[in-house]
């Protein structure tokens, strides 16, 4: 009879099984699908929005549904929803602040863009 004693730790003190192991494709996906919602929301508003006011109600709508979705997600995988949603609204507003002032840095705007790339002039 073989022994395997790396599986039996595995299980026994790790509390790996196969039930509970990773599945990397099922996380890709699910990545992805939660990428391409999150990213069509603040793209809807942008379409709705008035163009002298798209920037500050893109930004605001997107911290909105970044709470949302960081919610969602602890909520999904058995934490804190209020901590989860707080968590992910600060990186991302933290984000949204280090892209501005990148831009701001380099003297951006959306105006600059050629013709079909400037929706708002």
């Amino acid at each position: 009879m073989a022994h395997d004693a790396l599986g039996a730790h595995a299980r026994d003190e790790l509390g790996i099984s196969e039930e509970s192991r990773a599945r990397p494709i099922q996380a890709a996906l699910a990545s992805a699908c939660s990428f391409a919602v999150g990213a069509v929301m603040p793209l809807l508003v942008a379409t709705v929005a008035s163009p002298a006011r798209v920037i500050p109600i893109v930004a605001g709508s997107s911290l909105l549904f970044l709470a949302l979705l960081g919610g969602l997600a602890a909520r999904a995988g058995g934490a804190g929803v209020i901590v989860g949603a707080l968590r992910v609204t600060f990186w991302g507003a933290l984000a949204m602040a280090v892209t501005a002032g990148v831009g701001s840095l380099f003297k951006t705007r959306g105006s600059e863009l050629p013709g079909d790339l400037a929706p708002f002039q």
